[in-house]
């Protein structure tokens, strides 16, 4: 085993060397004919399927903050299976976002074998739940989503 397999990387603000592994870092992609402003506002809009017209709305909001807390302002058009497909609608965006942006990709790609973890008390599905990723209380989804498509993005490179 080597080294950089023992390492682990905390994060969660969306300042600072990190940030870019954060769902609200300014990272355009376009994903169904769409540009999208952050990840964040992609996964926020997934929620409404049958509503177009407020994925729109979550779409243009300002800021990821902003498209967080329209989309928790309504239950009106909410996929019944979310707690299902959330995770795939997390890797969809997130693995778009690396694509399509050549330097957090190549970020992403340096963070080698490291375990990465959404280090929060506020989160203990997407994040850690505040135990340094042991899984004791937090589930790290965001972490484990953001390994994965690094692990993809590494097979990608090799062809």
């Amino acid at each position: 085993m080597n080294k950089s397999s023992l390492k682990q990387i905390l994060f969660y603000s969306d300042e600072g060397p990190l940030a870019y592994l954060t769902n609200y870092y300014p990272a355009k992609f376009t994903l169904h004919g769409k540009v999208w402003p952050t990840s964040e506002h992609y996964f926020q809009a997934q929620k409404f399927p049958t509503r177009p017209d407020f994925q729109e709305r979550i779409r243009l909001e300002e800021t990821p903050d902003g498209a967080k807390d329209l989309a928790f302002s309504t239950r009106e058009g909410f996929r019944s299976d979310w707690g299902e497909v959330k995770n795939g609608y997390m890797k969809e965006g997130i693995m778009e976002k690396f694509l399509q942006n050549e330097d957090i990709r190549m970020q992403l790609l340096e963070t080698g074998d490291a375990q990465l973890v959404e280090h929060t008390t506020e989160d203990s599905y997407w994040g850690d739940g505040g135990d340094l990723g042991t899984g004791t209380i937090g589930q790290n989804m965001l972490g484990k989503i953001l390994m994965e498509v690094r692990d993809a993005l590494r097979e990608k490179s090799k062809l």
